[in-house]
């Protein structure tokens, strides 16, 4: 029976807390030293829930943020379990509670004290665990909506920086967690300095459609200042965000929904030569050729090959079949 097996069929409920002494697999659990900190949240308002985390270890991505549209959102490190991602979304998508997934994970784990793990379900509830051999400085907090949580830190005022950042700041769910690992950065982070970082954000319910779910699913894998990539990086999926968007609305031959999405994105990425190129085509087709030029002369003069692809649009209807509009679009320098 594999470990998630055991943990349902063993665990019951006693006074709305689970009460679990199941293992989670053989001996010789996974042991990964991702000392790091992390936040993990929700917005009441969207239902949006995430991960944002950055370590001096390589990959950080890939073992500490979990999240499923419509479950919960984990973030596993220290000595990590990277098992306790899936296996916490696994019982928070039969109705745990995260404070019930995590008594659960931690009552069948013999690394228990080593591990520090956050958690949010998707009606709100939260949890944190800083196990007793944590490496100091090492600690966590719960407050409205979020968990933070953080270990071999310089100092132990980093995760209340992080607390303080989130409470504060405005935007999005994104962009009130990367304010927090600003802060944690800003009172002196990890110890050892810094190394990747990773940015986790699904919807508030699920389409059945994971890929579809994720809002921001970005890794820095390793850089010597990995927060300010993370930031560049998740500027750079708003406006694809916003292509995507056109190019929905380009299958549904709405144009003028195509220009606005499309400009939208070029807007916010005014050096992105593919930007300015699809916002051109859409502008172009919405007959607005003058509006266009300087859009393809930017797309042009960033690589004559984009001059090449409008010969070919016409034939697939991502331009009209207009003799007349294709050659003024190819004379435009």
């Amino acid at each position: 029976m594999n470990a998630l097996a055991l943990i349902l069929s063993a665990t019951s409920v006693a006074g709305g807390i689970l009460r679990a002494p199941v293992p989670l697999g053989p001996e010789g659990s996974p042991r990964r030293p991702v000392h790091t900190y992390s936040i993990v949240a929700r917005d009441p308002s969207t239902g949006e829930m995430g991960v944002a985390v950055q370590s001096h270890w390589f990959s950080v991505g890939a073992v500490v943020p979990w999240a499923e549209a419509g479950v919960g959102a984990v973030a596993t490190q220290s000595i990590a379990d990277p098992s306790y991602g899936p296996l916490g979304l696994a019982l928070m998508r039969t109705g745990k509670t995260a404070p019930e997934t995590l008594v659960a994970l931690l009552a069948g784990d013999r690394e228990r004290e080593v591990r520090q793990v956050g958690m949010v379900d998707a009606r709100g509830a939260l949890a944190t665990h800083t196990g007793k051999m944590c490496i100091p400085m090492a600690g966590g907090q719960a407050g409205k909506d979020y968990v933070v949580q953080a270990n071999l830190m310089e100092k132990a005022t980093v995760w209340p920086a992080m607390a303080r950042a989130f409470e504060a700041a405005r935007g999005d769910l994104a962009e009130r967690m990367l304010a927090a690992l600003d802060a944690a950065e800003a009172e002196g982070g990890d110890i050892r300095g810094r190394q990747s970082a990773a940015l986790l954000v699904v919807k508030g319910k699920s389409s059945g459609r994971p890929w579809a779910d994720k809002v921001f699913d970005l890794r820095v894998e390793d850089a010597p200042a990995p927060l300010p990539e993370l930031r560049r990086l998740m500027a750079l999926q708003r406006a694809y965000n916003h292509m995507g968007a056109g190019d929905d609305c380009v299958a549904a031959k709405d144009w003028a929904c195509a220009e606005r999405e499309y400009g939208t994105a070029e807007a916010s990425q005014p050096d992105n030569a593919e930007m300015a190129f699809w916002h051109a085509v859409a502008l172009a087709t919405n007959g607005q050729l003058e509006k266009a030029r300087p859009l393809f002369t930017r797309a042009f003069a960033a690589d004559p090959r984009w001059r090449e692809l409008v010969k070919r649009l016409p034939a697939v209807d991502q331009l009209p079949k207009d003799p007349k509009l294709l050659e003024a679009i190819l004379e435009i320098r």
